[in-house]
């Protein structure tokens, strides 16, 4: 994609990275406080159950700052297909079109997606929620105690995060 004369980092997003962002306010927000574009499957789109989150990404969505992309390429669908055999629907499809397309993917899962991820796109194009945060904060668009707030948010949601603050990881 092209925005504004400069190539935009394309990032296609699972469904957790989505709840996300959506338990602490900032889905819309986040093209822009990473300066990324964001893409969900159409299988992603459908594990948003819940009609106030689903509400939420569809304003996004009607807004223009996310994208929802249908699988269609048969090479892609044949991966999507491989995966699911291993992992859920919303994983597979979202790791197969960033596969297809060559870019970043941002999942919180870890474990055998994160296997399969590393081995199909490498360690450099796999993003994760604080990874974003970490993004934004060096983009100068949050402070580290505004991710700390986030990050506390995420944790009365079931989202720990393995530091105290970010504050900690601004300098590495």
């Amino acid at each position: 994609m092209v925005a504004t004369g400069k190539t935009t980092v394309v990032v296609v997003t699972d469904a957790n990275v989505v709840i996300n962002f959506i338990h602490v306010g900032l889905l819309g927000e986040l093209p822009r406080l990473v300066g990324m574009s964001f893409v969900i499957t159409d299988e992603v789109y459908e594990e948003i159950t819940r009609p106030e989150q689903r509400a939420i990404l569809d304003v996004a969505l009607a807004a223009g700052t996310w994208t929802r992309e249908s699988i269609v390429e048969p090479a892609t669908i044949a991966m999507f297909a491989e995966l699911a055999a291993i992992l859920g629907r919303g994983e597979s499809s979202s790791l197969a079109l960033a596969v297809e397309r060559g870019c970043f993917i941002a999942s919180d899962e870890r474990r055998a997606f994160l296997r399969e991820a590393r081995s199909r796109l490498g360690e450099r194009r796999i993003v994760n929620a604080p990874g974003l945060l970490l993004l934004a904060i060096r983009a100068g668009k949050l402070t580290a105690a505004d991710a700390d707030h986030v990050k506390a948010v995420l944790e009365t949601n079931s989202f720990k995060m393995k530091f105290g603050s970010f504050a900690d990881l601004v300098d590495r």
